[in-house]
This record gives C-alpha cells, sequence and structure tokens, in this order.
C-alpha cells in the first residue's frame, strides 16, 4: 500500500474539462487562465503538494481499465490534427508513476474489476498533458493516466473512481479530464451559446450542486438533449471517475465556467469530502 508523505491527505478530486486542443496556447481562453491558476487559486500552496497525480482521460478508451505505467519520463502524445506547429512542438516530460499504477491496478481488482491492463510505453494524451502543463507546469509530480471504457455505462465509471478513493489518503490527486458538453459537429464559430448546450450544461450543474449523483449516473434518461451533449459518452465518463472517487458525501463546486465555439462548455468542478 502506498502511504502519503508526512499524513498528506488530499480531500478533493476535480473534473477538468479540457475542450479544444488549442487550449495548450490561446492565451484568449477563459479557461486556460483557470487552469495557469490553479496553484494559487484553486488548489493553493498551502494545500498539501500530490505526491503523484491520477488522470482520467477522454481520450483513451480500452475494452478493459487500463493504466499506463512508464518508468522514466512519459511522451507527449500529440493526438490532434491539422492544428498549429506550434503544438506539435510542446512538450510536457512528465515522470512516469508505475508505483500508482500498480497501486490502481490492486484497487480494481479488489473491488471487483477482474481485469485491468497495464502499458509500459504509452505516455500521455492532450487530454491529459495539455491541462497538466498549466496547472503544474514544473512537470516535476509523476502521473500515471486510467482510460475510459465506452463499452460500460456511467455508473460503471462511477464505480470505478469509488474503488479509487483511497488514493485520496496516500496524497494522489485524481483528475477526470474531458469535456462537459462533446459534440464536435454542433461547434459554430460565434459567442451566442446554442440552447441545448445551455440545457443540458445547466442540467448538470444544478444536479451535481444538489448532491443528486444518481441522476448524473443516469444522465441519459434524466438531462434533457444528452445524446446532443454527448453523441459518444468518452469525454463525459471522466466525470463520473472524479465524482465516484469524491465520495457519496461530497460536496460539488463548480470552479470554473466558459463557452467555447457556440456549445463547448469549460465548466469544470470539484469535489470534496465534508471535514
Amino acid at each position: 500500500m502506498m502511504m502519503a508523505m508526512n499524513g498528506m491527505k488530499i480531500p478533493e478530486t476535480f473534473y477538468i474539462s479540457h475542450g479544444s486542443p488549442t487550449l495548450s496556447i490561446d492565451e484568449t481562453m477563459p479557461a486556460r487562465h483557470f487552469l495557469q491558476s490553479f496553484q494559487q487559486k484553486v488548489y493553493p500552496h498551502d494545500a498539501p503538494r500530490p505526491s503523484s497525480i491520477l488522470v482520467i482521460s477522454g481520450h483513451w478508451e480500452t475494452d478493459y481499465p487500463t493504466v499506463n505505467a512508464v518508468d522514466g519520463r512519459c511522451e507527449t502524445i500529440y493526438d490532434f490534427y491539422n492544428f498549429p506547429k506550434s503544438m506539435y512542438q510542446l512538450k510536457y516530460p512528465v515522470p512516469g508513476a508505475p508505483k500508482l499504477a500498480n497501486r490502481v491496478k490492486e484497487l480494481l481488482k479488489s473491488s471487483g474489476f477482474k481485469r485491468v491492463d497495464e502499458d509500459k510505453k504509452r505516455g500521455l494524451d492532450h487530454g491529459a498533458w495539455v491541462p497538466l502543463m498549466l496547472m503544474y507546469p514544473e512537470a516535476d509530480i509523476p502521473v500515471c493516466q486510467l482510460s475510459v471504457q465506452t463499452n460500460k455505462d456511467a455508473t460503471y465509471h462511477y464505480n470505478l473512481g469509488k474503488a479509487l478513493a483511497p488514493l485520496k489518503d496516500e496524497g494522489v490527486l485524481i483528475v477526470g479530464s474531458g469535456a462537459t458538453t462533446h459534440n464536435l459537429r454542433m461547434l459554430r464559430n460565434t459567442t451566442s451559446v446554442q440552447p441545448w448546450a445551455q440545457e443540458f450544461d445547466t442540467w448538470l450543474k444544478e444536479a451535481l450542486l444538489d448532491g443528486r449523483y444518481e441522476d448524473v449516473n443516469n444522465y441519459k434518461e434524466k438531462a434533457p438533449h444528452a445524446t446532443v451533449a454527448h453523441p459518444h459518452p468518452d469525454h463525459f465518463y471522466p466525470l463520473h471517475v472524479a465524482m465516484g472517487a469524491g465520495g457519496a458525501n461530497s460536496k460539488a463546486e463548480l470552479i470554473h465556467h466558459s463557452w467555447g465555439l457556440s456549445s463547448l462548455s469549460y465548466a469544470s468542478y470539484k469535489f470534496t469530502v465534508p471535514a
């Protein structure tokens, strides 16, 4: 079992909407400035410094839960196409976290996830490295990435998060990275927000702040425009993992909100267990 250094515990988990890959370079994006202020305003310097980071990104889909267990520096994966050249020159050479990867496997297997795979070569996709590069630009905290299973449902991912909750007591920062709304075919280069996106985004905020986590797990039946907001659930399931890891008694807090391309919500949330 990994033990938190100096008894360090991290009471929060986070869900970050990473939106467009241009978050990595576009200084006009409010979400970029929010993430750059993470250590100062969201998770301040006087809070325990994470011993390692577990990130669940919507850009890694596998049939079974899979962790990357990189011994050395993680490769920066450029899994986006036809973007400005400067984006392909960015590096986030963070250390891998093979010990955390083993701990994740141990926790998931003991919670009934019979098969958990390991990838010793895969680095970090842009759903992981872009927000982390802004949050922790020093690139000195070991990172492990966990995949999502889009052949499963939201409750499955909530339970995945529940199994990972002990990591918080071991000094691990758990971050889900996706998008609160994610329909690439509906993006428009306008400033007005499309009504369906606004309605889904507002429903989610109210459900989370009211603690109606079961409704969020059953969002396809409960939420307005659910399949328009998420035609494919890959970018939504990281929320359910962060929510599950936060705990059934956790309080959700909206920590950032902005819009891009008329329907891309950058709503981000923190889940904290009351002291």
